[in-house]
């Protein structure tokens, strides 16, 4: 049976216009490419993720749950089963005895938009990372990082549903949070909410930091092109960016994708771009680093969907 027909069998307690289709998936990821998936569903609530989860276990439906679609490479040929986009939301803000700051977030709160409630609240610490187009589930599945922090600096524990339906919290040495990796990886569970402590700041000291940090991104970053932000890890003694620079491979293109002129670490989509042209570009540059580098280079983006 189809996954549209089980889907609409099942009659879901979710709106129906949660529910899409083969649905193009260029249309919600940052690089703007990919082609359709089988069934895409915004999920707005525990129970109804409880719900949606039941009937993929049941029917043995694969399911890929994506957050703002900002670090993914779609396949041209689309997604079997079900994108579940988790917009699960929540932001509660407690002050501790210690003078720290508790805050327990959704998994499907975008990370620019928390920073400027924190703003607003006075809330310091989150600064570094406010410009990561992302939602806080994605930044803690790949352990976000930017200006010298990572998730991992401010995160204690995770809440999450485990492939039984249950809800477990995760302590934050239960995450391996490494170097743009977590369990989350790897492992089912799918992250509900978490609990970050910060500190009580000054408004004007939070927003010089916050605005400083935007300006730079958008001097640096090739912002104005479709990307999925850095194409590429950092190597334990090495700068990618640096190598693929020296390799004279900025503006090297394969149909309408192009190894950024701005920023050599970013792969983007000048014109109209495929997956295939992506994928053609990150092999060939992969090829290039280790043939004049010896060095092996490590995607950053997550691939997803079916490749040839």
């Amino acid at each position: 049976m189809e996954v549209k027909q089980i889907i609409e069998n099942a009659k879901l307690d979710i709106n129906k216009s949660q529910i899409k289709y083969n649905e193009p998936m260029k249309a919600h990821t940052s690089f703007k490419v990919g082609g359709l998936a089988e069934a895409y569903i915004v999920i707005k609530t525990v129970q109804e993720l409880q719900e949606l989860q039941k009937l993929v276990q049941k029917n043995n439906i694969p399911i890929y749950i994506m957050g703002n679609g900002s670090n993914i490479l779609v396949a041209d040929k689309g997604i079997k089963g079900i994108v579940i986009k988790n917009e699960i939301k929540k932001l509660e803000i407690e002050n501790e005895k210690d003078g720290n700051i508790k805050l327990k977030i959704g998994a499907g709160n975008k990370i620019i938009e928390t920073a400027h409630v924190l703003l607003k609240e006075e809330i310091s610490g989150f600064e570094e990372l406010s410009g990561i187009p992302g939602t806080i589930g994605g930044a803690i599945k790949m352990n976000a990082g930017a200006n010298g922090k990572e998730i991992k600096d401010i995160i204690t524990q995770v809440v999450v549903l485990d492939e039984k339906g249950n809800i477990e919290v995760l302590q934050k040495d239960d995450l391996n949070l490494t170097y743009r990796n977590s369990i989350f990886k790897t492992n089912k569970s799918i992250i509900l909410e978490a609990e970050f402590i910060l500190k009580k700041g000054k408004k004007e000291e939070i927003k010089y930091k916050m605005d400083n940090y935007a300006k730079l991104r958008k001097e640096k970053q090739p912002l104005e092109y479709p990307s999925a932000g850095s194409t590429f890890k950092r190597g334990d003694n090495y700068i990618t960016a640096k190598l693929i620079d020296e390799a004279g491979l900025k503006g090297f293109k394969i149909g309408g994708a192009e190894i950024s002129t701005k920023h050599a670490g970013f792969i983007i989509n000048k014109n109209n771009a495929t997956a295939k042209d992506i994928l053609d570009l990150i092999k060939y540059t992969q090829d290039e680093i280790y043939k004049k580098f010896g060095k092996k280079i490590q995607l950053e983006v997550e691939i997803i969907g079916e490749i040839d």
